[in-house]
């Protein structure tokens, strides 16, 4: 069987590791980066020639939105009938679809893959989701299998439906992970508020094993807790790439409630705020409806009693 030869375009922390874990597994790839310190090829065209003639895959693994689409069109230029274009990425399972309008029109298939399994995944292998037509996708199948996890090909590997459902599928895998690490953050903080426990660290690493609540997140934190204990080192700012706002847009256009990926989502945005225009009003309308005392916003040493009343209100009980 001639071994499988694929292009990858995009050589970042995944990209170059998806490179490196098929090569180890006999899958021969050309990269192609602009940097190219790190490219096999100079460019695009370079990259097509390098490929075989009967039928070409190019795995695209560049930022969602304008860059994704940029690298999907000149593709289409190069590219030709029967040939392949696997999204790799993260694009939005809208942008997946007028891709595969784009490149039908010249006879290139289309695949979109949600990947899962960061820096790690060279080593512990890649959850892959995958949204495209069943030939296409069994073609690739030796792809696949080198890329996912070991271990039976179910439980690491979905074909998940037509072109769009690989992605839609990353989208509410990422929305549950900012759930999940949501609940053990908050659950760290509770912990650490106690003076009952002195071993956090510790008593995170006790639900590893055995317990209902056990995961490789769970893990995650578990580390990162064992080289800096108080988290210290570590920012309280929180970045979101994009795939929560786009589970909670689905689920708003669905009707479908998601109370704590809504809530995980909206704690993200807290923490990015040095002041909280919001509480800052929640704080104004307590004192006038009900004179309760308010914190100076220049630092003073205790609260400000009101000095302002509605008329005719009287105080009433605190909320």
């Amino acid at each position: 069987m001639v071994p499988m030869h694929i292009g990858i375009v995009g050589l970042g922390r995944m990209g170059a590791n998806m490179r490196a874990r098929l090569r180890d597994r006999g899958v021969e790839v050309t990269g192609y980066d602009r940097d190219p310190a790190v490219s096999d090829v100079p460019d695009l065209t370079a990259l097509v020639a390098a490929l075989p003639a009967d039928r070409r895959v190019v795995w695209v693994m560049v930022p969602a939105g304008a860059p994704t689409r940029s690298v999907v069109q000149e593709l289409g230029d190069l590219l030709g009938p029967g040939d392949v274009v696997v999204e790799g990425g993260n694009s939005h399972y809208t942008d997946d679809q007028e891709n595969a309008r784009l490149l039908a029109e010249r006879g290139v298939r289309y695949l979109d893959v949600g990947v899962s399994g960061g820096v790690w995944g060279r080593e512990n292998g890649y959850g892959l989701m995958v949204g495209g037509d069943p030939d296409d996708v069994a073609a690739l199948l030796p792809v696949f299998d080198a890329l996912r996890p070991d271990g039976p090909r179910e439980e690491g590997f979905v074909h998940a439906g037509p072109v769009g459902a690989g992605h839609f599928a990353k989208m509410v895998h990422n929305g549950i992970e900012y759930g999940l690490m949501q609940a053990y953050a908050e659950g760290y903080e509770l912990l650490s508020a106690s003076d009952l426990v002195q071993d956090v660290p510790g008593t995170l690493k006790a639900w590893s094993r055995g317990t209902v609540v056990r995961s490789w997140l769970l893990d995650l934190l578990v580390a990162a807790l064992e080289e800096d204990p108080r988290l210290g080192s570590i920012d309280d700012w929180v970045e979101d790439s994009g795939e929560g706002r786009w589970t909670v847009d689905e689920a708003i256009d669905r009707a479908v409630p998601l109370p704590v990926i809504s809530a995980a989502l909206f704690a993200r945005f807290a923490s990015r705020q040095v002041d909280s225009p919001a509480m800052k009003a929640v704080a104004a309308l307590r004192r006038q409806f009900g004179g309760h005392a308010v914190r100076p916003a220049d630092g003073g040493d205790g609260p400000t009693p009101s000095t302002t009343s509605t008329p005719g209100t009287t105080p009433g009980p605190t909320p």
